[in-house]
């Protein structure tokens, strides 16, 4: 297999480049390589266009987002194919991955390069499906598997995806012979040169149908329910998004499937607020607790931990527990669990207490006055509101 080429020597671009010096060279190198210049040529200058022109998309997928580029200037090409550790794209198949050529083409005005099948018969590709998956943390934490329905447009049942009662009812095109192109001579700044484009009376397909299916018209499609189960791992974030390949709606005419993106929701959780890796919560104690110190039980998202409470603490302190927070993507390693220590104080009390209370008025250790230790506390809780 031959080695891959640096993407800033594909697109022939210095490794610094701004987004819009990136996206420049690509244009430029896609123009050069594009289809339409090699309609005459043989199939090996074809050929060699096509794998070029798939060189450049790739370095431009790559260099053109930040994260991914970011990790080419770490790693080279071992970022995406498991050699730094994490692979090509994050959810181990299925996230991410590069754009239809066909699609990319379009984006700069071009023709539909990468939709051609054969002798230029359209093959039709179907739409791509968005839908939000909502996972708890606790989902998060472990990984899972959901279940998930939909509807999409699937092959037709009746005709299976050709559109016509029976084979006979589906006719050559007269004029473009089953090609699904004509070809006609243009004059542009290429030059003089053959041009092809869809066939109209066929609308590219290469055929035309003199009796359509009547349970889908002729679309070769239906409307139907599906219902797939995803694996969910651990560590996953809100926005990120797992593609199913195929899994869209189905293509007219028996052509290629869409794709189905599963974009990454959360769940609110009252007890917790996630931050990255960590988790945060609160814990109310006693004051006679906060005086005294002790031990009190925190409730994580797989189990109960005690956290130490020093005699004095006051309300505000935050408590790290490590290592009990969320999994990376990946990763077994877990962030942190931070509980912000609050001190209830009661506001009824028994005769009995009360005069307890007033005997301890009169004690120094119960005076405004706190120590530097305290004055250093208040001092930063004030700095945060100033």
């Amino acid at each position: 297999m031959a080695e891959k080429r640096d993407y800033y020597e594909v697109l022939g671009i210095q490794k610094g480049a701004s987004e819009d010096e990136i996206k420049k060279a690509f244009k430029k190198k896609a123009l050069q390589f594009h289809p339409d210049k090699f309609a005459g040529a043989g199939e090996a200058e074809k050929k060699d266009a096509e794998e070029k022109f798939k060189e450049v998309n790739e370095a431009y997928q790559v260099l053109s987002d930040s994260q991914k580029r970011a990790q080419y200037d770490q790693f080279g090409h071992a970022a995406f194919d498991g050699g730094a550790g994490f692979g090509g794209n994050p959810f181990g198949g299925g996230f991410g991955g590069f754009e239809d050529l066909g699609d990319i083409l379009r984006n700069f005005g071009f023709g539909g390069f990468g939709q051609q099948k054969g002798p230029g018969k359209t093959v039709h590709k179907g739409r791509d499906l968005e839908i939000n998956l909502k996972l708890t943390l606790e989902e998060i934490l472990n990984g899972c598997k959901k279940e998930i329905s939909y509807w999409r447009q699937a092959t037709c049942s009746e005709c299976g995806g050709k559109g016509a009662r029976s084979e006979s009812d589906i006719k050559t095109c007269p004029a473009c012979q089953g090609s699904g192109q004509v070809k006609r001579l243009v004059n542009d700044f290429f030059g003089q040169r053959y041009q092809m484009s869809t066939c109209q009376q066929c609308r590219g397909e290469g055929k035309i149908i003199s009796n359509p299916c009547r349970n889908c018209s002729g679309t070769g499609l239906e409307r139907k329910k599906e219902t797939i189960t995803v694996t969910i791992p651990a560590g996953v974030e809100r926005g990120m998004k797992k593609i199913m390949t195929g899994y869209g709606d189905a293509g007219m005419k028996n052509g290629v499937s869409g794709d189905l993106i599963i974009w990454i929701d959360e769940v609110e959780n009252s007890d917790f607020r996630r931050n990255g890796r960590d988790l945060e919560c609160t814990k109310v104690i006693p004051v006679i607790d906060a005086m005294l110190g002790g031990e009190v039980e925190v409730k994580g998202l797989d189990g109960t931990y005690k956290i130490k409470i020093e005699a004095g603490t006051q309300s505000g302190v935050v408590k790290r527990l490590k290592g009990v927070g969320l999994p990376s993507l990946n990763s077994s390693s877990r962030g942190d669990l931070y509980v912000r220590i609050l001190v209830h104080i009661p506001h009824k009390f028994s005769r009995e207490e009360k005069d307890k209370l007033e005997e301890l008025r009169k004690s120094d250790s119960f005076k405004a006055e706190p120590s530097r230790e305290e004055r250093n506390f208040f001092g930063k809780v004030r700095d945060v509101f100033e």
